[in-house]
């Protein structure tokens, strides 16, 4: 672990991970994408672990990565290193999806670059006022297909608005974000960490089983028709109707 990343496991089933460089609105280091991945795949078997809150401290969510740190120190890595970045990078957001618990990111500042693609990856984004979301590859000459954002992207704004967002590279305020449909919960900036905590909080406490399920499903049927959807969909809650969850849920609504 880095103190660039901190974890706080609370007792009620909801860990907070936060940037910790709030110097630099939380810019991300080798360090600091390698404990990130490694935190959220550690995650999947901490059974006291049934959500958790993406955050920043300071003014900013994350600006991306660090200027000195990473940005300058890739122009003069090998071909090879350069490409095991760019999956170290990538793995983070695949860490996250493939967790299969509710991950909600709580944006109250810069979520720019990396830091936008990580605040994508997150299941909710709840953001206040004080929020701006830029997809800013394509100003330092690169794709705006990182980290897997031409996937999650359009899923959530459309692909009209994706390829405005990837290509201009342009830093949107939480007004237009909202607008977009970027933002799930909109708040203002004092009520942000309270409202996350509650979010996070409800969805530790729903049936861990079928949040894990539904995950499952919204990862992988984006590759299938509608056919092979239903299908799986289908195994999918037949096994959900046979957990003890769902046998507590049918016996209040038999005792009604």
């Amino acid at each position: 672990m880095t103190p660039e990343l901190l974890v706080d496991r609370g007792g009620d089933g909801v860990a907070t991970v936060t940037f910790n460089r709030p110097e630099t609105l939380n810019a991300l280091t080798f360090e600091s994408y390698r404990a990130l991945r490694d935190t959220f795949r550690g995650f999947a078997a901490e059974a006291n672990v049934r959500a958790v809150i993406l955050t920043g401290a300071g003014r900013g969510f994350c600006s991306g990565g660090d200027r000195r740190k990473i940005v300058a120190a890739l122009g003069g890595m090998t071909s090879h290193e350069i490409l095991q970045f760019t999956r170290l990078t990538g793995d983070c957001v695949l860490a996250m999806r493939e967790l299969e618990k509710p991950v909600v990111a709580a944006v109250g500042g810069a979520a720019v670059g990396a830091g936008a693609v990580l605040a994508l990856a997150a299941d909710f984004r709840v953001a206040s006022e004080r929020a701006r979301f830029g997809f800013v590859f394509s100003k330092l000459g690169l794709s705006g297909a990182d980290m897997g954002a031409a996937w999650l992207l359009p899923r959530i704004v459309g692909l009209a608005r994706a390829t405005e967002l990837l290509m201009l590279g342009h830093i949107i305020d939480a007004d237009v974000a909202n607008g977009f449909g970027l933002i799930n919960d909109y708040v203002p900036h004092d009520e942000l960490q309270p409202a996350a905590r509650a979010l996070a909080a409800r969805l530790a406490a729903g049936p861990r089983e079928a949040h894990a399920v539904t995950k499952r499903m919204l990862n992988r049927e984006a590759h299938l028709d509608l056919a092979a959807a239903i299908e799986a969909e289908a195994v999918a809650q037949a096994a959900c109707l046979q957990t003890e969850a769902f046998r507590e849920a049918a016996r209040r609504y038999g005792e009604e």
